[in-house]
């Protein structure tokens, strides 16, 4: 017979979900509104996009993608390592280990600046979004996912009530066990992700905006 627990575990968040439907859905609003309304500021200002870009290409990311973008395992590990690295730790979660809900805030820009870059301005943007706009629902998923956490996280810490903690440190240690909780389906939407990314720009970008 199959251990309670083992059953209610891969269910853990989607109970959680469940619970904090509200938040979850406003944090969606909250993300997808940003990208779009960074496609039409690069849509209506074509200058702040080429800045954005030529802010990329001074960085270096633009010579790596063109570098390994013909190995789609590794350009997906590099992906997964950006999303991972970049994002989810160093723009959600560290920041709102430091100041609470501060992780929502530095991820607002980073969607703005996404949707910026994206900006259909001509056929070939055009074409690549409309394949790209899949890894763009996977990967703002697994990020929103990781807002939701920097929430309660945050909620928790200031507010211990709110999970049943007599103190705020008490508070902030179930918050990250909240995180934790959600931690898992990023990670799997992450993995997802960068595998279809990086196979899309190498194999099926090429044949649309060609074709």
């Amino acid at each position: 017979m199959t251990p309670l627990h083992t059953v209610r575990a891969p269910l853990a968040p989607f109970q959680l979900l469940r619970t904090h439907l509200r938040p979850y859905l406003l944090l969606n609003a909250f993300a997808y509104g940003l990208l779009l309304l960074g496609m039409a500021l690069g849509l209506l200002f074509p200058g702040l996009r080429a800045a954005t870009i030529g802010a990329m290409d001074a960085s270096g990311d633009t010579d790596l993608v063109l570098s390994i973008i013909s190995r789609p395992w590794l350009f997906a590990a590099v992906i997964f390592a950006v999303n991972i690295g970049r994002i989810a730790l160093s723009s959600i979660l560290l920041p709102s280990l430091l100041v609470p809900f501060s992780g929502i805030v530095v991820f607002a820009y980073f969607a703005l600046r996404s949707g910026i870059t994206l900006a259909p301005v001509d056929h070939v943007t055009a074409m690549t979004l409309i394949q790209h706009s899949l890894t763009m629902l996977i990967e703002f998923q697994a990020y929103i996912l990781l807002l939701l956490g920097a929430y309660l996280l945050g909620r928790s810490w200031l507010w211990p009530a709110t999970v049943e903690a007599p103190t705020r440190r008490q508070g902030c240690a179930r918050g990250l066990r909240l995180i934790g909780r959600l931690a898992l389906p990023a990670l799997v939407l992450f993995v997802v992700g960068a595998i279809y990314e990086a196979f899309s720009l190498r194999y099926f970008v090429p044949l649309v905006v060609t074709g």
